[in-house]
């Protein structure tokens, strides 16, 4: 088990092993919740939906937002006629 000690100042440093497993880097933003049990959980929030650019690759024709926008409306249009039925 890893132990921590806090400062006056109230900051921990996150072992080097906790820090790799979650993948926190320097100015990672973290989230402490309180589950049911009443502990408390260090929780990694999502990193800058930016680092996701170019991990999908498309290789059809640009789309356009008007497209995108008609899509979106279509389906959700499709999915209310679905829970109505």
């Amino acid at each position: 088990m890893t132990i921590a000690t806090m400062t006056s100042k109230g900051q921990i440093t996150i072992p080097a092993a906790t820090r790799s497993k979650l993948r926190l880097t320097p100015g990672s933003k973290v989230d402490f919740v309180e589950n049911e049990a009443g502990e408390v959980v260090l929780r990694p929030l999502a990193g800058d939906i930016r680092r996701l650019r170019g991990i999908v690759k498309y290789d059809g024709a640009p789309v356009s937002v008007e497209d995108m926008n008609k899509a979106i409306g279509d389906a959700a249009a499709e999915s209310f006629r679905r829970s109505t039925s």
